[in-house]
């Protein structure tokens, strides 16, 4: 019987909450928070999925199905572990995504050029997603989920708060995709403008998940370390803090239950 270090590695993923961590793998999910009286307490279940089917003949859509398999899982982990606090629930994060949503509407009506609405409204919509990070704790869980992961892949050396895979690294692509994309979509008779402007928003999305996955496939590559360097110094800067041990902790129970079950499946 293969030992733990030679069973196959399973791909995980992450996401750091204000009082824990929630980790996936291809087919589960498992949730660890602390509670206030410091008590540890841990849930898992199966993983919604809507991708399977449109993987091999429709890749592009493969990262806005993958965004809304993620919003599905989260009502599923509330249902299961009500202790859970999300990272965008804090009353600051809500009114900021209010306020980003109605600049950018504005700048997008401005008369600045098409590239130049595009990009001031791409960073104004980046403005919530920032202001979440920055939650109390939430940075340190977030290099405790990294932590976590990069150690199970490494056979148990302790790994660095960044991550090659953390959702930061698709930051650049997703900032030149959407230009580009709404860029296009401004053109667009105006009766037909927010249908182009989902369309194009969908395409944006899915052409950074691309990206991002052939850059994880390439890593030595010239472009490859390109579009990651912004990433990694956002992880390195400013969305992630070095954890204590309790938070790691969390993050490994959380890490544990999801392979528990994706073994379980095998």
């Amino acid at each position: 019987m293969p030992s733990e270090q030679q069973e196959q590695q399973v791909r995980l993923g992450g996401m750091a909450l204000q009082n824990g961590v929630l980790v996936h793998g291809p087919t589960a999910w498992a949730v660890a928070v602390r509670s206030e009286d410091g008590a540890l307490h841990v849930a898992s279940g199966r993983k919604p999925s809507f991708a399977p089917a449109a993987r091999v003949r429709f890749p592009v859509l493969r990262g806005p199905l993958a965004l809304a398999e993620a919003f599905a899982l989260l009502p599923l982990v509330r249902r299961k572990l009500p202790l859970v606090r999300f990272p965008f629930e804090r009353r600051a994060v809500l009114g900021s995504i209010a306020a980003s949503t109605l600049v950018a509407r504005r700048l997008r009506r401005s008369r600045l050029s098409p590239g130049g609405r595009e990009l001031a409204a791409v960073g104004v919509s980046l403005v919530p997603a920032a202001l979440a990070l920055r939650g109390p704790g939430l940075a340190a869980y977030h290099g405790a989920e990294h932590v976590s992961i990069g150690t199970y892949e490494r056979g148990g050396e302790r790994a660095p708060k960044e991550h090659p895979r953390c959702g930061s690294q698709l930051v650049a692509p997703m900032l030149v995709s959407s230009v580009v994309a709404n860029v296009a979509a401004s053109a667009a008779p105006p009766r037909a403008r927010g249908a182009a402007r989902l369309l194009a928003t969908t395409a944006a999305v899915g052409a950074s998940v691309e990206a991002f996955a052939w850059a994880v496939r390439h890593p030595e590559h010239p472009l490859a370390k390109a579009l990651a360097r912004p990433g990694l110094e956002i992880q390195r800067r400013f969305s992630t803090a070095e954890p204590s041990e309790e938070q790691i902790e969390v993050a490994d129970a959380a890490r544990d239950a999801c392979l528990a079950l994706e073994r379980s499946a095998d």
